[in-house]
């Protein structure tokens, strides 16, 4: 990593979920070996694709990047954020998902050998990495029963309990994506949980005011 930013990209790695609980040397030593490369991408430019994508843990040191499957939003990805965990130790010849910059951004890639050399040696990344895949299976679960909630107010109120918060700020268009569906739609769902009691939006700013109506919701309705 060179001299100008390294320093930078350490306390950003720190910060990682993989990374937090990493001896500050470990961390150090794995992200200066030479097989650690930094890369930018400007915006709009693809990082990862089905097609071509490199078994590497990748982490992101700048920059705003969305997760797409098809014309399905994913997720979006920033500062800290960790992607390609689950595409390594497998010889799958395809990436499930393609990823793009939202803005300029720059990312540290650790190779599969480097990651394996973490899990081999340092307890506590081989614990955040079970926890960080085990996690990353129960959102993807809940993703899927997203997608085949029977209705749009479900899938709103399922996005809102996932987000574990008691207030999100999410402007309209960029849920609408987010849920594969139309504004009109959308904003139907919002009628409908305002009129519940479950939330209060003010602007793109979405209160949650009654878990429970929400989690009734969330099968649909």
């Amino acid at each position: 990593m060179a001299e100008d930013w390294r320093e930078e990209a350490l306390r950003t790695l720190a910060r990682a979920e993989l990374f937090q609980a990493v001896p500050e040397d470990r961390l150090r030593r794995a992200a200066e070996d030479p097989d650690c490369l930094r890369e930018t991408f400007a915006r709009g430019e693809v990082i990862y694709s089905p097609d071509r994508f490199r078994r590497c843990l990748g982490v992101f040191l700048s920059g705003r990047a969305r997760v797409t499957k098809g014309a399905l939003v994913m997720s979006n990805l920033e500062r800290g954020s960790l992607f390609g965990a689950a595409a390594l130790f497998h010889r799958r010849d395809r990436y499930e998902t393609t990823i793009t910059a939202l803005t300029p951004c720059a990312v540290a890639f650790f190779p599969e050998a480097l990651v394996a050399g973490l899990l081999d040696d340092c307890p506590p990344f081989r614990r955040s990495y079970i926890a960080y895949l085990s996690e990353r299976i129960h959102f993807l679960s809940r993703k899927v029963e997203g997608l085949t909630a029977p209705s749009v107010t479900g899938k709103l109120a399922r996005w809102l309990l996932e987000t574990g918060r008691t207030e999100v700020r999410c402007p309209a268009t960029e849920l609408s994506h987010r849920l594969d569906v139309s504004r009109a739609s959308l904003y139907r769902a919002f009628e409908a949980l305002e009129a519940a009691g479950a939330i209060r939006r003010t602007g793109k700013t979405i209160a949650i005011l009654d878990r429970r109506v929400l989690e009734q919701q969330n099968g649909g309705i």
